[in-house]
């Protein structure tokens, strides 16, 4: 896999990821990646605190011979794309740094 295609995939699952926790934790109150351009971490926002969750992901790159290449998290929980197997293979692993802006819920007052 070419960096381009590196870059291209690592970012579509992070934007997709954010997307999907978004609209999931909408009922919730819960806010993830907010629009205010303003807010910094800690920042009150109605009585929700803005965090930053913090990820640094290490992703193992696999390409070889009958492999159609791809991503994969190194801690196993998924992958992208890595199909069959290959007897020569190049492997690298490298670590992907970024954070996600969220608006905790707030407890609803007893």
């Amino acid at each position: 896999m070419d960096l381009k295609q590196f870059v291209k995939e690592t970012l579509t699952q992070i934007i997709e990821g954010v997307a999907e926790a978004s609209g999931e934790l909408q009922a919730s109150g819960a806010i993830v990646n907010p629009t205010r351009h303003d807010f910094h971490e800690g920042f009150n926002m109605n009585g929700a605190k803005i965090v930053a969750v913090d990820f640094t992901v290490a992703l193992s790159v696999n390409e070889g011979t009958a492999t159609k290449g791809g991503i994969g998290v190194v801690a196993g929980i998924f992958a992208i794309g890595s199909h069959g197997q290959s007897n020569e293979a190049k492997a690298s692993t490298t670590h992907v740094k970024f954070s996600v802006p969220v608006v905790l819920a707030v407890a609803p007052a007893r």
